[in-house]
């Protein structure tokens, strides 16, 4: 059965290569993307967004705009050390062809999760602004939800834009725990499994050699990504794969060893952005989420380059 998602979005060099695997997956059908502050300004990340559905002749797929600012924090750092300013490797990408839609993020994603009862998936892999957004204005869109798969999070592992918090979680704390208490059907892919999966420089030279749009863009925009990697990890031009890793998570669960455990962030101070796991419950009675804690990495990697050279 093919299940409709919609991936919320900062791109972003590594939300590219996720939504082009999403688009090349049969097993899905992207039925929106909606954009948010992050990895670039929102307009940045808005603009990529429609680039990215129009790559491969996906024009149909609607893109609407969501938040530039978090729902509490004041906007202080975006990810473009990490991916450029203009999200894209600082390639100056030409103009997208296509358009916005008039409604907001969060006002899409709750006319398509009440269009479709119970169909919809939730694919968070940037800020939880506008999943928080939507909450705050349709909270019975809880009960509606298919599932809800966020990259984000760290739990056994250091962060990476602090040394406790991963920078999806960290650019809005306060809607990312709004997110993980809501109590929908949650997963959470964060930095405990995403760091483990490395594309290598051998491996991305294999891809590239597919020659198509999807790995063509990949060629063009990861050596900014590559650099960070390299000089913060010292990775030597691997890179880790996060993004692309909550679809395959979509794609092929069984990949992931998951857990069950009740989820805080901590919204505040020097630990703002960490995501910590209540295992007994001492702190009150939160739903639990499942949080991949393990994952079967050649698996994955092999998974994400069947279908990007197809």
């Amino acid at each position: 059965m093919v299940k409709k998602i919609i991936i919320d979005t900062d791109p972003g060099i590594d939300d590219a290569t996720a939504i082009s695997l999403a688009l090349r997956s049969p097993e899905l059908e992207v039925i929106g993307l909606t954009s948010v502050f992050g990895n670039a300004k929102g307009e940045v990340t808005a603009q990529n967004a429609l680039r990215l559905v129009e790559l491969e002749g996906h024009d149909s797929v609607p893109v609407a705009r969501g938040s530039d600012v978090p729902l509490i924090i004041p906007l202080e750092a975006l990810g473009t050390m990490v991916h450029g300013e203009d999200g894209m490797g600082n390639t100056n990408p030409p103009p997208p062809k296509g358009k916005l839609l008039d409604a907001h993020a969060a006002e899409f994603i709750i006319q398509m999760i009440r269009s479709n009862p119970g169909k919809v998936t939730l694919v968070p892999i940037g800020p939880l602004t506008n999943i928080a957004l939507a909450l705050k204005l349709d909270p019975g869109i809880v009960g509606l939800v298919d599932e809800v798969v966020l990259m984000g999070g760290t739990l056994s592992c250091p962060g990476n834009i602090s040394p406790v918090a991963e920078a999806n979680i960290y650019h809005d704390p306060h809607a990312a725990d709004l997110v993980l208490r809501a109590g929908w059907p949650l997963v959470m892919v964060g930095l405990d499994v995403t760091q483990e999966v490395f594309m290598t420089r051998a491996y991305l030279d294999e891809i590239y050699q597919a020659d198509n749009p999807a790995t063509n863009l990949m060629r063009k925009i990861l050596p900014i990504y590559q650099k960070f990697h390299d000089g913060f990890f010292g990775l030597g031009g691997d890179i880790h794969t996060h993004d692309p890793s909550a679809i395959v998570y979509l794609l092929a669960p069984h990949l992931f060893h998951t857990q069950s455990v009740a989820v805080f962030v901590e919204t505040e101070g020097r630990c703002m952005g960490q995501t910590v796991a209540d295992w007994h419950h001492q702190w009150g009675d939160r739903p639990e989420v499942k949080v991949c804690m393990n994952v079967q990495a050649n698996e994955v990697l092999a998974l994400i380059k069947e279908r990007l050279v197809k």
